[in-house]
């Protein structure tokens, strides 16, 4: 798969993925919708903000990063910060949900989601530059 097969199908299923927020969103009455409802809702809107943030992340590092050869090899990366991402902005949403988000709990979440990405970021074995010859 090139990386221009890649970006059109991750832009088309999170269009998919979008289009099924706003349908889950404006159709489903949250009284009623029970656990089905709640699932479609927060299942589409993870996979939203996983593609969205993928794409955007993507771009700006090829924007920023102008000089490098192998630039379909930030797709891994963006992908983990926009899976990341997604959970932060669920776990958030479920917490408002039940009524247990307060300004303390985000500063957690936040504060662990900056603590594993950093993580991940300083536990590489290798440095960007030496995958390029």
């Amino acid at each position: 798969m090139t990386l221009r097969q890649y970006l059109i199908i991750m832009s088309l299923a999170t269009l998919v993925c979008w289009s099924v927020w706003f349908l889950v969103v404006f159709i489903y009455n949250p009284n009623s919708a029970g656990l089905v409802g709640f699932l479609l809702f927060y299942t589409s809107l993870f996979l939203s903000v996983l593609g969205t943030f993928s794409i955007i992340g993507f771009f700006i590092r090829a924007k920023i990063i102008k000089n490098d050869d192998i630039v379909f090899r930030h797709i891994k990366r963006t992908f983990r910060q926009g899976f990341f991402f997604g959970i932060f902005v669920v776990l958030n949403l479920l917490l408002a949900q039940f009524r247990l988000l307060t300004w303390w709990n985000f500063i957690l979440l936040l504060t662990c989601y900056i603590f594993l990405e950093g993580l991940i970021f300083t536990n590489r074995k290798y440095q960007n530059r030496n995958y390029v010859k």
